[in-house]
């Protein structure tokens, strides 16, 4: 399968050290911002995965209001935590984009947690790309293209790894379907961390 245009993958972008760094941010974070469970929309069946959030805006979704942003966290309504500066430095790097990211989604990976395939199309500056980081257990990857029921690529995702969904990629179905358990020793709640930062409103 070729992969879609604007898709780079970028191994081993954060040493250990950093990661380390990232993680204890992350933890920090949620000492203001707790992890909740996202629930769908309509139905109101929870994500098998944990979430929070840096930055001026927050991802979250409930059955009541469906998928949005929020500059407040759902359960404490206070605001999201500042992202910890080697996040704004990498999309400074890597993005392209005139513009700082606002949301980024810290999405916890427990061993049995799932992602399906979806598009993230919830962004007003849907031009800019999407840029994630894994930290923790190592995780299977799927990439598809515009269509759900389209062919997907698998990629083995590890701890330190960069994603950016970018160009014709942006609109390409993608999710995560394994976590491969006790891969790594960073996350000291085990399991695995995505950091996934947006750009949501168009500058200016």
């Amino acid at each position: 399968m070729t992969l879609p245009q604007g898709f780079r993958f970028l191994p081993g972008y954060f040493d250990r050290a950093q990661q380390a760094g990232l993680i204890d941010a992350v933890i920090r974070a949620a000492q203001i911002a707790p992890f909740f469970k996202p629930r769908m929309p309509r139905t109101g069946q929870p994500l098998s995965v944990d979430m929070t959030n840096f930055g001026p805006l927050g991802w979250v979704t409930d059955k009541e209001k469906g998928y949005r942003y929020e500059e407040t966290h759902p359960e404490t309504g206070a605001p999201w935590p500042d992202p910890p500066a080697l996040l704004t430095q990498l999309w400074q790097e890597v993005s392209n984009y005139p513009a700082p990211f606002e949301a980024c989604l810290v999405n916890h990976y427990s061993e049995n947690a799932k992602m399906g395939l979806h598009i993230d199309w919830d962004e007003e500056a849907t031009d800019a790309a999407v840029v994630s980081v894994s930290l923790g257990d190592k995780a299977r990857f799927r990439l598809g293209g515009p269509t759900r029921k389209g062919k997907t690529h698998s990629l083995e995702l590890s701890s330190g790894d960069v994603v950016v969904l970018g160009g014709e990629s942006r609109r390409c179905y993608h999710g995560v379907d394994r976590i491969y358990r006790g891969t790594s020793t960073l996350v000291p709640m085990g399991g695995r961390l995505n950091l996934t930062m947006r750009r949501v409103t168009l500058p200016g």
